[in-house]
């Protein structure tokens, strides 16, 4: 192997990796954003309710001492201290606050978790609840900050005659927060963990999905596999498992003459043969399958994807119409040939003849003999060159009628024939054989099948002439015609009246005659005389026909 390439796979892997490691670095670091979030959103939210769970419960605990009865009496006595005091701390540790403070209208305490603090001033407000009403403040006192109630004391008559302040401390707040902020530091280091493992295991099934490959790699191909895919001459038609086309390469689209894109549109929808369709869209696989589209012979092939699950279809085209063209051609050589052996056989047997007539001494019926012959040899000869200008379609006229006199057919061209040099623009020879040649074919063969039907000998009459307008080619039978029920099928490919085991290879020459003829801007017409008449019709100027 060439030194300059074995580094490729090493390259490739370490991009791979790089690829991967930045994926997973971003992906963490925006899980670590997420939780990071969520936890201070958090924290704010439980710091708030705490804080006001905190001031509800010093609301309540402060209008309900204020409201009892024995307060109120106790600070109309002599010494409120000594009935408040142990009420203050009793309260304070059933309620679980830290302070309860009884004062008098001017701020002096009758009671404090410190009795020391006995006697002294209130270190907060006092005015609104001076004025009837209770209220909620954060506030640096004796014992830290705390968030407090203030509510008044209101005698018999409703004045108010002491205050009542209850209060627990930030400090207690933090206390209580950081259980619930360990809970929440769990859980998000927690949520980070999975996140994290999650995003590996993404990246991880990430690389096994694109063997590998990093980022650079994965767009060289996919620039490959495009210019492959448009490059080729082959057509390409990618199904789903419901029968929607995936992609359609330009060959495809040329091949089955697809004028908008297909992708994303149900093949069976599509402005194709039936048989077609019917063939792609079958359970059994295709192989080399000869069908018919608007302008061309394509052999097709379709495949299941994968060997698990159906995937889909994949659809190839190949176009025979070159291939097709030619064989006609062949098989009209070959039919020329046949002819030129059975007249030089029928020449050596009437030869033959005249010269047994010589031979026994009489000359005067050889001559007659031969001269009949000669006569009616050149008879047909001389009706199809006068008639027919175009070389091509001469030699065919009487390698035919060769052919079918062997079979016992009578070929007749009709005297309104005539072929001169006003052939349509775009026809060539070879479509010309394809269109008479088969038409004849097909005449012949019906009128062997309907022999005896009619009186006189099976007969296959052709016209063939052109004027200012169109080209007309009419091949009439005496066979036993086409059933009405049979002639929107005729120019399918596969469809014969003959019997399955002698119709194999058959099928396929109306169905080209019908694709000519339209390929050129023409029609084919289905007619009844004494048996079928088929007329194609090819107009001289192809722009006429769009």
């Amino acid at each position: 192997m060439p030194a300059s390439t074995t580094p490729r796979p090493a390259r490739r892997h370490r991009v791979a990796r790089s690829l991967a490691g930045q994926l997973f670095a971003v992906q963490v670091l925006i899980v670590a954003f997420v939780v990071a979030g969520g936890a201070v959103l958090a924290y704010v939210l439980t710091s708030d309710r705490a804080e006001q769970a905190a001031e509800q419960q010093v609301v309540a605990t402060a209008t309900a001492v204020a409201d009892a009865p024995s307060v109120a009496q106790a600070v109309q006595g002599t010494d409120p201290t000594a009935l408040l005091q142990p009420y203050s701390l009793r309260v304070t540790r059933d309620a679980h606050v830290d302070f309860v403070t009884i004062m008098d209208t001017h701020g002096v305490r009758w009671t404090h978790p410190d009795p020391a603090e006995i006697g002294r001033h209130f270190l907060g407000h006092i005015g609104p609840a001076l004025a009837g009403h209770t209220f909620t403040e954060t506030y640096t006192g004796t014992l830290g900050p705390s968030v407090r109630a203030v509510a008044p004391v209101r005698d018999a008559a409703g004045t108010v005659v002491a205050l009542v302040s209850v209060g627990i401390t930030v400090q207690q707040l933090s206390g209580k927060l950081s259980g619930a902020i360990t809970a929440l530091v769990v859980v998000a280091a927690a949520a980070l963990a999975l996140g994290g493992l999650g995003t590996w295991l993404a990246n991880r099934r990430l690389r096994r999905h694109t063997h590998g490959m990093g980022a650079a790699e994965l767009s060289h191909l996919y620039e490959y596999h495009q210019a492959t895919l448009h490059s080729v001459r082959e057509g390409l038609v990618l199904l789903d498992r419901a029968g929607t086309v995936v992609l359609c390469n330009d060959a495809a689209r040329e091949l089955l003459g697809l004028d908008g894109p297909a992708e994303g549109r149900p093949f069976a929808g599509l402005a194709l043969p039936g048989p077609l369709r019917a063939a792609v869209a079958g359970p059994e696989p295709v192989r080399d399958q000869l069908h018919l589209t608007a302008d061309r012979v394509v052999v097709v092939n379709t495949s299941p994807i994968g060997d698990g699950p159906d995937l889909g279809t994949v659809v190839t085209l190949r176009d025979h119409t070159e291939l097709q063209a030619l064989s006609g051609e062949l098989d009209s050589v070959r039919g020329f040939a046949e002819a030129l052996s059975a007249q030089a056989h029928e020449a050596a047997n009437r030869l033959h003849a005249v010269v047994s007539l010589i031979e026994t001494g009489r000359h005067r019926q050889a001559v007659d003999f031969a001269t009949a012959e000669l006569e009616l040899a050149q008879q047909l000869t001389d009706r199809v060159v006068g008639a027919v200008n175009e070389p091509v379609l001469a030699a065919l006229l009487l390698g035919k009628a060769a052919q079918a006199a062997e079979r016992g057919v009578d070929l007749v061209l009709t005297e309104e024939s005539r072929i001169d040099d006003a052939l349509p623009e775009r026809l060539s020879a070879r479509d010309l054989v394809t269109l008479l040649g088969n038409l004849i074919d097909n005449a012949t063969d019906a009128a062997i099948e309907g022999a005896g039907e009619h009186p006189g000998p099976p007969t296959v009459t052709v016209t063939a002439r052109t004027d200012s307008r169109e080209l007309l080619l009419r091949v009439a039978d005496t066979g036993p015609g086409i059933a009405p029920d049979a002639v929107d099928r005729i120019f399918e490919r596969g469809w014969s009246t003959k019997r399955p085991e002698q119709a194999r290879g058959r099928g396929i020459g109306l169905a080209l005659v019908a694709q000519t003829a339209r390929r050129n801007g023409g029609s084919v017409e289905v007619g009844r005389g004494r048996g079928a008449v088929l007329t194609v019709r090819i107009p001289v100027r192809h722009e006429v026909a769009g």
